[in-house]
């Protein structure tokens, strides 16, 4: 089922997506070589609370699955994304996933972005500009009447043109009511096909891109997924909102 929101609904969304973008914004400022996950973890979760909200993340379970421990996701190079916080501490050269998703007044945000650890190589600081442009991208197609399938193939193509590979397991979807909603958003499709959109859909749009093959596999602990070669991944995320026909990012501050 594809929720509709109403103007009250997409007020407590629009909050919660503010306190997302916040929450972004200062564990971006935190990331250096030497500083771990963990640190970041616990950085994101008192400012979540200091806003009277709380981590989405934290305790989810889907599918049985064990619940998620941690606040945030934090994805190191070769993790795509589902990263969990710990004792890690971040390298020179690295980039980092950090995903942040707030629940507040009984409604949800969702966003991520990628993070360089200091100095890092060319073809890392390609991938990130490339995943975060085709975020963007993929966004301009969220107007009304256009289909779900045309912000995906949006996507793919720019992606692809630029000799990067578009994970293919996972994807976006819709956020506001719950953390995961339909419809589901994957990053590559065929143009005019899909759930049609229309005005006051909430869509967390999330290109998740691989400097090598697409593939990936999820990793011992049952929730990071990495890619199977190895090669460095790039994710970028924003909630938005259908109106007055146009979309509208929510997750910025």
């Amino acid at each position: 089922m594809i929720y509709i929101k109403t103007k009250k609904e997409v007020d407590f969304i629009r909050e919660s997506c503010r306190i997302v973008a916040e929450t972004l914004l200062l564990l971006k400022s935190h990331v250096r070589p030497g500083i771990t996950t963990k640190e970041l973890d616990l950085i994101a979760d008192d400012y979540i609370k200091s806003n009277s909200a709380s981590a989405a993340f934290k305790g989810y379970s889907q599918g049985g699955a064990v619940p998620y421990p941690a606040s945030i996701c934090s994805s190191v190079d070769d993790e795509v994304v589902h990263g969990i916080p710990g004792s890690r501490a971040l390298k020179e050269g690295e980039i980092v996933s950090l995903d942040v998703g707030v629940y507040k007044n009984g409604y949800y945000g969702d966003a991520a972005l990628s993070v360089a650890v200091g100095n890092i190589a060319e073809e890392k600081q390609k991938l990130m500009d490339i995943t975060e442009k085709s975020l963007y991208i993929g966004i301009e197609q969220a107007t009304e009447g256009n289909r779900v399938y045309d912000i995906s193939a949006a996507v793919q193509e720019y992606v692809e043109s630029n000799g990067f590979s578009i994970v293919r397991d996972l994807c976006g979807h819709g956020c506001g009511k719950f953390l995961h909603e339909e419809p589901s958003i994957p990053n590559f499709g065929k143009r005019g096909t899909g759930a049609k959109l229309k005005r006051g859909m909430t869509l967390a749009i999330e290109p998740m891109v691989n400097a090598g093959d697409y593939r990936v596999k999820t990793g011992r602990d049952g929730w990071t997924v990495i890619t199977a070669d190895g090669a460095p991944s790039a994710h970028f995320e924003h909630t938005i909102l259908i109106v007055n026909g146009k979309p509208e990012i929510l997750t910025v501050s």
